[in-house]
């Protein structure tokens, strides 16, 4: 998906995305550097997100090991 800045209003960032849609995303969220017109690109990242999952199975897994032996 892209977005366009089209604008700054406070700690928001009006981005413009499918025929004229817009989104507010927090100033927060975006690179330091970013101004309007800037394109930004929203991707998946699915090596981060199988991490995520192992991770998430792992502590899961602990877990319940640590309560059948309670």
């Amino acid at each position: 998906m892209q977005l366009i800045i089209d604008r700054f209003e406070g700690e928001l960032a009006v981005c413009e995305y499918e025929k004229g849609k817009t989104l507010d995303l927090p100033t927060a969220l975006l690179p330091a550097n970013a101004k309007e017109g800037d394109v930004l690109r929203l991707t998946v990242d699915r090596e981060a997100t199988e991490q995520l999952k192992n991770h998430a199975e792992s502590l899961r897994k602990r877990l319940f090991h640590r309560e059948t032996k309670n």
